[in-house]
């Protein structure tokens, strides 16, 4: 059963639930301890970060190549 609830924990985090509503899933009084428990298993913000940063400069800018041809 533990593994279980692991993997349920794991496959919200990976689709980005939040850890409040995780808690609540799994019937934790106190979202820290449900923080502490599966906090290795949230993703990357590294990623996360990496990816807005470049999905703001693409709309924003556009695509240069793309510019090129229509040109």
């Amino acid at each position: 059963m533990h593994a279980l609830r692991h993997l349920y924990a794991s496959v919200l985090l990976d689709a980005g639930e939040s850890i409040k509503a995780l808690s609540q899933y799994l019937g934790h009084t106190d979202p820290g301890f449900t923080l502490r428990v599966y906090t290795h298993l949230l993703p990357s913000s590294h990623a996360r970060t990496r990816k807005a940063v470049d999905d703001f400069f693409d709309d924003t800018l556009g695509d240069p190549a793309s510019d090129d041809q229509a040109a």
